[in-house]
């Protein structure tokens, strides 16, 4: 069993940048597959950028590029850095660990807001 704890939400200008953080505990994030996803109102959650295991990651077209998924498995923390956000990434960011990368895990954190004004 593993906790998740997200932070780093914020409002932010177009343009700008964000990091969020999410910190386990419970379990050692090394053994899971770590996931960002991102929910809007009145959308469905969606994958925003994956980090297996080892060194493979994936993101989201949308956000290819400006996105950037880390692991430090020492801190047991992965990170999302988000860079030239633009309004349409407003959305609650969501923490994710699972065992495979091509669905969702069954572990979640309660979310960040994110906002990006225009």
């Amino acid at each position: 069993q593993v906790q998740l704890v997200e932070s780093g939400g914020g409002l932010v200008q177009a343009g700008g940048s964000l990091r969020l953080s999410c910190a386990a505990s419970g379990s050692a994030l090394a053994t899971y597959v770590m996931g960002w996803y991102r929910q809007a109102p009145g959308e469905q959650r969606n994958l925003v950028a994956l980090a297996t295991r080892g060194v493979i990651t994936k993101y989201a077209d949308s956000v290819k590029g400006r996105f950037t998924i880390s692991r430090d498995n020492a801190k047991n923390t992965v990170y999302l850095q988000m860079n030239n956000l633009k309004p349409e990434d407003t959305a609650v960011y969501y923490c994710n660990a699972g065992q495979t990368s091509t669905t969702a895990g069954r572990f979640w954190g309660q979310g960040t807001q994110v906002t990006v004004s225009s």
